[in-house]
């Protein structure tokens, strides 16, 4: 193949202020048990805003509205923004019920129903992004698995515009997170670059997911391809492999493995310092790295399914998530940044939360016909080795 001329995104065109994480189901928010009840109520105040959180509404909205969404979205210790979600919606709307649904294989689980004609048991679903939009169009064709909200959407125009990824609006973006590397700076320095990574003051200090089963290897992955093209990124893969990396699974396991000292430098997000501010940790072990100056954007979106039987309801969901209180409550707990321009941060997020000189990501149209044959020929030549 030829090298492609790639766009960057602009993705930090809304966030001016800030200094500087969907990944989808891998937030850096779940591995430590210093959880407390205060952490909590710091994350709720910070973006505590009005009256509004206890107004009934009175716009007939009723029913059970079942919500699909990645687990530690709803079940990480004190952080998720899933339980905030749920509580401020109902008391808005006190004839409604959101229910969670978390299954294992996540997106894959409705690509399989619709796959074999099995009703779809939810009606919107929160972690969606490019890759599998991409995956659903290519298994399903035209048995349409999601359907556009956004002409129902009033907040929809304080999406930033560099976020929406998706051609056909299905899935709206609700956070993004820059993928970055995060060292501890006792123990190594900065590599800067990604050629720094293949030298012997490297060698072994480098942690990665594997790019088949988790989001953060995939889009560390894209981003080698990004920097290096798609003729050359494998034989960087092979540099690193003979530089002694280490390949996990998840990034639950990759983090951990960091956090107990395995290797100094982990491929996780750039507000890092964020979450480890939050729980006294030591920032000088939390450092973050964007190679070449650059970070891999990542955002996430929600869609409506399209067979769903209370289409407004999900609307008004959908609505309400990108609502001002509900961008700052997400961002804070998802240790996210906001998608919308209008969030209300707390003062961390300008003092720990980095942004990249240079954002870059790929579009759906670029990935489109290129992404599997990228996962597969690096899974068959590195993963495999």
């Amino acid at each position: 193949m030829k090298r492609r001329t790639f766009l960057k995104s602009g993705a930090a065109g809304s966030l001016i202020g800030l200094a500087g994480c969907t990944g989808t189901g891998e937030q850096a928010t779940t591995t430590t048990e210093e959880t407390t009840t205060e952490t909590t109520t710091e994350a709720t105040e910070t973006t505590e805003t009005t009256e509004e959180t206890t107004t009934e509404s009175d716009d007939g909205l009723s029913g059970t509205l079942t919500v699909a969404t990645y687990s530690s979205f709803v079940d990480a210790p004190s952080s998720s923004p899933g339980p905030w979600l749920k509580e401020t919606f109902e008391e808005r709307h006190p004839d409604v019920t959101i229910e969670w649904a978390t299954p294992d294989n996540e997106m894959n689980y409705y690509i399989q129903r619709r796959t074999q004609g099995v009703d779809i048991d939810a009606d919107v679903y929160v972690g969606a992004n490019v890759d599998h939009l991409i995956r659903i169009d290519e298994k399903l064709g035209d048995r349409s698995l999601f359907a556009s909200s956004a002409d129902a959407l009033d907040n929809y125009g304080h999406v930033d515009d560099d976020l929406k990824f998706d051609p056909q609006q299905r899935a709206i973006p609700y956070d993004t997170g820059y993928i970055s590397l995060v060292y501890d700076g006792t123990e190594t320095d900065d590599p800067e670059t990604f050629d720094a990574l293949t030298t012997d003051e490297y060698a072994g200090d480098l942690i990665v997911q594997n790019a088949q089963s988790a989001a953060t290897g995939r889009a560390f992955l894209l981003w080698t391809v990004h920097n290096r093209g798609e003729d050359e990124y494998l034989d960087y893969w092979k540099q690193l492999v003979d530089n002694d990396i280490t390949i996990l699974g998840s990034w639950d396991d990759a983090y951990t493995a960091w956090e107990e000292g395995e290797a100094p430098m982990v491929v996780s997000y750039s507000t890092d310092q964020v979450y480890a501010n939050r729980y006294d940790q030591d920032l000088e072990k939390h450092q973050v790295s964007f190679l070449d100056d650059q970070g891999y954007a990542n955002p996430e979106g929600m869609a409506k399914f399209a067979d769903t039987d209370v289409p407004e309801l999900a609307d008004a969901f959908m609505d309400f998530v990108l609502s001002a209180e509900a961008q700052g409550e997400i961002a804070v707990r998802n240790v996210q940044f906001p998608a919308t321009d209008w969030a209300e941060l707390p003062e961390e997020f300008a003092e720990y939360a980095k942004i990249p000189d240079e954002p870059v990501t790929f579009t759906y149209e670029e990935l489109a016909g290129n992404l599997d044959e990228w996962v597969d020929d690096w899974a068959r030549q590195i993963a495999s080795n």
